[in-house]
């Protein structure tokens, strides 16, 4: 079955860079659109980056300019490169998989932004 797991979360001060990871296993990747998410306490999920199988990527506003979104199709592995964190980032992010229209879940990886 189809899996997502991701990993490179972490504690990073305001103004510094992570990057995370999401592998994927149990599906043909190439052509699988993958997404990053993201939910803070108390807040509802929201779309952080978009790729599609082809590379075309999708930015929420937000983060135009300071995350990148990227994949790996020989890995099977999608990026999220974050620089500039801020505060605000704070949240545990998600990576997704539409895949046959059908929407899997990684379990999610804490990122928290200290000023």
């Amino acid at each position: 079955q189809v899996q997502l797991v991701e990993s490179g979360g972490g504690l990073v001060q305001a103004g510094g860079s992570l990057r995370l990871s999401c592998a994927a296993s149990g599906m043909i990747f190439s052509i699988s659109a993958m997404s990053w998410y993201r939910q803070a306490p108390r807040k509802q999920r929201e779309l952080v980056a978009t790729i599609s199988g082809i590379g075309s990527t999708n930015y929420a506003d937000s983060v135009k300019g300071r995350f990148t979104i990227s994949r790996d199709n020989a890995k099977n592995t999608v990026y999220l490169q974050m620089n500039n964190l801020k505060p605000e980032d704070t949240a545990v992010y998600y990576c997704k998989s539409r895949y046959w229209q059908e929407d899997y879940w990684g379990q999610g990886t804490q990122v928290t932004v200290s000023s």
